[in-house]
């Protein structure tokens, strides 16, 4: 397949699958768009691969995902529609390596039940499949000063940490608990308090303080809109605001996140849009 063509099916599943990345990637150049779309699609595979209840041996499938990585870095990509983008996006904003096969052993370590003890532990999980896609796709939208890399990986964090809050229920009933022991014990939940529709009061408060903690990461991580080049941080701009709306949609739910799937609606992204590319 020609990298044309590879680009062109990445687009498609970006534009069908990202629901809160690809309209943000309409503030970019043409090619920069396009390299987004190649990086989403390799993250989109890693994801489903873990996910996907149909894949009868799913380490073995990521195993096999992870051989044709290392394949495709050393230029030898295999036979498969997102490897020929992927590889031109990687060497064309020379994006490190490594930050791929940290995504891999993120969503490797999803494969079974889990559980989580403390809150240094969910922070290197939330590293491995969010903040080494900040990091990758800060590259892609261009940084001078090495702080960018330092604040990309916080923003990744908010991100990773805003996605836990929402999806507490879903991620209960499949095995995952990502909200460290410790914090349970601390407020008085019990792991099948995630799997009820009703809110105790005692979840109540946890996930209020999980959501003061994932604020923190965004305002932490705010200096760097401007820290990315001029012409990215509408994009920018646009990313963390949507991700940042959500999570004020779920303080807005009074933490509610049992009984609904709290999300932005496709009008409030719009306008997120527009106000990041005309900023006031």
């Amino acid at each position: 397949m020609t990298v044309d063509r590879s680009y062109q099916h990445c687009e498609r599943v970006a534009r069908s699958q990202a629901k809160n990345f690809y309209i943000t990637f309409l503030l970019l150049s043409r090619d920069q768009r396009r390299a987004m779309c190649a990086i989403y699609a390799f993250m989109r595979y890693c994801d489903d691969l873990s996910d996907d209840a149909g894949i009868a041996d799913r380490a073995s499938a990521i195993a096999a995902w992870s051989k044709d990585l290392e394949s495709t870095l050393a230029g030898a990509p295999p036979d498969n529609p997102v490897w020929p983008a992927f590889a031109d996006a990687v060497q064309r904003y020379k994006i490190p390596h490594q930050y791929f096969r940290d995504m891999i052993a993120g969503v490797s370590s999803d494969l079974e039940p889990r559980t989580i003890a403390t809150f240094d532990e969910l922070y290197g999980y939330c590293y491995q499949v969010a903040s080494v896609v900040g990091l990758t796709i800060v590259h892609i939208f261009g940084f001078d000063s090495p702080e960018a890399l330092k604040l990309a990986e916080k923003c990744g964090i908010a991100f990773q940490l805003t996605n836990i809050l929402r999806d507490v229920r879903e991620d209960a009933e499949n095995g995952r608990v990502y909200w460290p022991s410790e914090d349970l014990a601390r407020f008085g939940v019990v792991p099948e308090d995630l799997r009820k529709t009703a809110l105790t009061p005692a979840l109540k408060r946890m996930l209020a303080f999980e959501a003061q903690r994932a604020r923190a990461f965004y305002d932490e991580s705010a200096p760097l809109v401007t820290m990315v080049h001029l012409d990215s941080q509408a994009s920018l701009r646009a990313l963390i605001g949507i991700y940042s709306r959500l999570l004020d949609k779920i303080v807005a739910a009074d933490y509610d996140v049992l009984s609904q799937r709290v999300r932005v609606p496709t009008p409030e992204k719009l306008w997120i849009l527009a106000r990041s590319k005309f900023p006031s």
